[in-house]
């Protein structure tokens, strides 16, 4: 199973990189498996830490994608790092193992301490088609438009019927990245 998560590595310079990230886990251990190259992957390299946020505010999701990544952030309890503030639990990881790959290397993170900050309600429809929204806005150079416009045709009905204020300014949010990405993608192709 594959948990959507957000992620928090510290840059070189000190910095928080925050990235939407799935996990997995496997035998107590944490499987993050960022692509080459990345941020995410150079900092659990360098730091051996990684801190998974467990959310429920989708912009946070849609704003990692789309060039908003400015989310007040916490210290951490036990590892090198910041949490976001907003997560409902932080889970904080050290590396155990690493399984090089020329694409995506997978890192055996263990948990070092967990704590749940606040009860999680669930997901209404539309957070949901918000996070599945933001995977596609993440692969907008592996589908083709026709895929990428079918599956928003099905994920907007959600958007339509349940999306609170949130889940609509992170929706925009995707959209607009989706645009941009087409007009950009027209614009070379007529060049």
């Amino acid at each position: 199973m594959i948990q959507e998560i957000i992620v928090t590595t510290q840059n070189e310079d000190g910095t928080t990189h925050i990235a939407p990230m799935g996990i997995r886990e496997e035998k107590g251990l944490i499987i993050i498996a960022p692509f080459k190259p990345s941020a995410t992957l150079e900092n659990i390299q360098r730091n051996k830490s990684a801190v998974v946020n467990r959310i429920d505010d989708v912009r946070i999701f849609s704003g990692c994608l789309t060039g908003r990544k400015d989310w007040p952030l916490v210290p951490t309890d036990k590892v090198l790092g910041k949490r976001l503030q907003a997560a409902l639990s932080h889970l904080e990881l050290e590396l155990d193992s690493v399984e090089d790959d020329d694409l995506r290397p997978r890192f055996y993170l263990k948990p070092v301490i967990e704590v749940t900050h606040s009860a999680f309600k669930g997901f209404n429809r539309a957070q949901s088609a918000v996070l599945e929204a933001a995977i596609l806005v993440s692969r907008l150079k592996m589908l083709s438009k026709e895929k990428v416009e079918q599956e928003l045709e099905y994920l907007t009905i959600a958007i339509d019927k349940t999306a609170g204020e949130n889940e609509k300014i992170a929706w925009q949010w995707l959209m607009e990245k989706i645009d941009s990405f087409q007009k950009e993608t027209k614009e070379s192709e007529t060049a």
